[in-house]
């Protein structure tokens, strides 16, 4: 359920999937068009549309400041995307979201020759109200793709940037040291990672079984009734 105030400093686990549970992401173009909406559009002021800030040189983007929002994680699959951000601003996350979400409809819109909302409603978010939370919530972020029973062939996460300590601000659109501070190394960050993702998924799984369980009770249920 979403907050009805989203507190500045804090975290939230943000996610959205397409309208009608369509793909968002078609091919490579479109993840990186999102990612980069992800840094454009993450300023205090409108940018106007992305094609006017491109050809800016790569340090000015990287180097403006505040930001709307901290992004400390994501993952984009064909059909949905999640984020785990921190509020640096007042309503950053909503201003942040409003305007990553109809920029990127209106390049989706144009590419496709499509018209109308892409995505399901407003976007989702949970508060994160503990420091494990925050660190589980990290793990099913950055690992979300490997989540189903097949990994889609379509993604993009954060994972790599968190273990590839060569890889360079510029190449860097998350703050990751709220995570891998609190580890002796990425890998030990890893280690935790790979143990908390069989939680999760052994987790998910209970709770399909639980629901295939409720769900096949429920006609005999309803049969014993009629009789």
């Amino acid at each position: 359920m979403r907050p009805i105030v989203l507190e500045q400093g804090e975290f939230y686990h943000v996610f959205n999937r397409g309208v009608e549970k369509r793909d968002i992401f078609s091919d490579a173009d479109d993840l990186s068009r999102f990612l980069e909406s992800i840094q454009a559009f993450n300023l205090p002021n409108p940018i106007g549309s992305l094609f006017e800030h491109r050809f800016q040189k790569e340090t000015q983007l990287g180097s403006l400041t505040p930001k709307l929002v901290d992004v400390v994680c994501y993952c984009l699959n064909p059909n949905h995307f999640h984020l785990l951000l921190k509020q640096t601003s007042e309503k950053g996350i909503q201003k942040f979201m409003q305007r990553l979400g109809t920029g990127y409809t209106n390049y989706f819109n144009e590419k496709y020759s499509r018209s109308g909302g892409l995505f399901q409603g407003t976007y989702k978010s949970v508060h994160v109200e503990s420091n494990e939370q925050l660190l589980h919530t990290s793990v099913y972020v950055n690992l979300n793709n490997q989540l189903g029973s097949l990994t889609p062939k379509l993604s993009a996460s954060s994972w790599t940037e968190y273990m590839d300590s060569e890889l360079g601000h510029m190449g860097s659109i998350c703050e990751k040291e709220v995570i891998l501070g609190q580890f002796e190394s990425p890998d030990a960050y890893k280690k935790f990672a790979n143990e908390a993702l069989e939680m999760i998924v052994e987790r998910k799984k209970q709770e399909k079984e639980m629901q295939w369980l409720l769900g096949s009770l429920t006609p005999k249920f309803e049969r014993n009734a009629v009789q």
